[in-house]
């Protein structure tokens, strides 16, 4: 069935906000069940497996990075060009995307072939937890392809006002991984004895690269994908230019927001097994509270990108602000809720006492940044669509890589507050990080759309051409 493209440009932004959030929001609830699942099924075996997942995904996160910043590039730039009503220069992006996609797949599995082992070495201390997670980054390498390619499709879905297509492959994805898990691991009794820990690695395997078919197949149904001639798809120096200028700085931005958890993760090795499996845990309680977060921002993305191309500024700082206030209106429910419930979440992936304790002490002190969190996403969206994402790394590099480092450092080495310093120095990085992107989205978008206070000073006029 052919998918028409949404126009946001026109009627209600809490209408579009709904009808593109929630189906958004829905597929990350399944994707983070998804991931809840694998770290219950590791828990069946040990701790060590649990360790041994968390710091294998921390390495695999710098290529699935790449798939991020490919899905945000797509976004704003097919997003920026339907504002423009450019239906050409959008079906060429669509096209140049998914060449993009393919190729970038092939460097990243021979990049993180060399890189990963060596990065899960640097984070853990000799012993099984490290052994199972380079077992378990090597076979999830093939996976590369369907979350790269995945995100892009879904990036050029989304830049249409397509959040659903994502939403079905996620659910779906979901369920093949709670069948795959199991029977990977384990086996069928009396017939073949499985594969242990590694079982979960492929299950993402496979059930990522149905999810990767999927949404292609439903990008190329389109408006925009359809009777795409093969031609189309041949490199080119000038699109391809314009996707990397965009998705390099978000990659990046994504990137140094990981090197954040390779500081906590150095430090947490220090403080034992129980440490780094309990973050790793409390990691995955934390996603199911910001799931709103993420599709209110999924879907704050195409709506500024779209209004920001058809050169209607009070629109895209409309957006932001409802935005803020959607978010804020899940937050004085879920940071509650999270505050009291984090003693049987944790409980509900682990039974070792000291696992449970850590990670309550760390959900405790992330209730109370929750917020935070939700403004810098949405902030990081907007600056996106604003075809300004170079924003987002000095931002990242200054929260996830300087602040978190230094005040991580001052909390645990000088003031001696363990690890509870770990988790006060994260809560120091993202409340001052949230002033300082408040502070340079403004500066960066008082010259394109009057700022985020003000009103459009005469004279403005939209780039029709990708910025840096």
């Amino acid at each position: 069935m052919l998918t028409r493209t949404r126009d946001l440009t026109q009627g209600s932004i809490f209408g579009h906000f709904r009808a593109l959030a929630v189906p958004a929001a829905v597929g990350m609830v399944f994707s983070t069940l998804y991931n809840v699942v694998d770290v219950y099924f590791a828990g069946l075996l040990h701790t060590e497996a649990q360790a041994g997942l968390s710091i294998a995904f921390q390495a695999f996160f710098v290529l699935f990075a790449v798939g991020i910043g490919l899905g945000a590039a797509m976004g704003a730039l097919v997003g920026n060009a339907i504002g423009a009503k450019d239906r050409d220069g959008a079906r060429l992006i669509v096209a140049q995307g998914l060449a993009y996609g393919l190729i970038a797949t092939l460097a990243l599995m021979a990049f993180g072939a060399w890189m990963g082992p060596r990065l899960i070495v640097f984070l853990s201390t000799e012993g099984g937890y490290r052994d199972a997670g380079i077992a378990y980054f090597n076979i999830l390498l093939l996976a590369v392809p369907g979350f790269v390619l995945a995100f892009g499709a879904n990036g050029i879905l989304q830049a249409q006002g397509d959040t659903v297509s994502m939403q079905y492959a996620l659910i779906a994805a979901f369920l093949v991984n709670c069948g795959l898990d199991p029977l990977l691991m384990f086996g069928i009794p009396g017939v073949w004895g499985g594969i242990g820990f590694d079982g979960i690695a492929l299950a993402t395997v496979i059930s990522q690269t149905g999810v990767m078919l999927y949404v292609i197949a439903r990008a190329l149904r389109t408006d925009l994908g359809k009777s795409l001639a093969k031609a189309a798809f041949r490199p080119q120096a000038a699109p391809f230019r314009q996707i990397t200028l965009q998705l390099l700085p978000t990659s990046f931005a994504m990137i140094v927001m990981i090197s954040a958890g390779f500081v906590i993760q150095f430090y947490l090795k220090s403080f034992g097994e129980p440490a780094v499996a309990a973050y790793g845990i409390a990691l995955r309680v934390e996603q199911l509270f910001l799931l709103p977060v993420f599709g209110l921002t999924g879907a704050l993305l195409p709506i500024v990108a779209q209004n920001f191309g058809a050169g209607q500024p009070d629109r895209v700082r409309t957006a932001l602000f409802d935005c803020w206030k959607l978010g804020l209106a899940f937050m004085c429910v879920a940071c509650p809720v999270l505050w009291f419930a984090a003693g049987a979440a944790m409980r509900g992936f682990s039974a070792d006492p000291e696992v449970i304790r850590i990670g309550v002490s760390y959900l405790h002190v992330d209730g109370v940044i929750l917020p935070a969190y939700m403004m810098l996403f949405a902030i990081n969206a907007f600056l996106q669509a604003l075809r300004k994402p170079i924003w987002t790394v000095w931002i990242g590099i200054y929260r996830q890589a300087i602040a978190v480092a230094v005040f991580v450092w001052i909390y645990v080495v000088v003031f001696g507050l363990g690890i509870w310093g770990v988790w006060f120095g994260v809560m120091t990085s993202v409340l001052t990080g949230l002033l300082l992107s408040l502070f340079v989205a403004h500066l960066v978008s008082k010259p394109l759309i009057g700022g985020l206070f003000g009103h459009s000073p005469p004279g403005v006029v939209v780039p029709t051409r990708p910025a840096n």
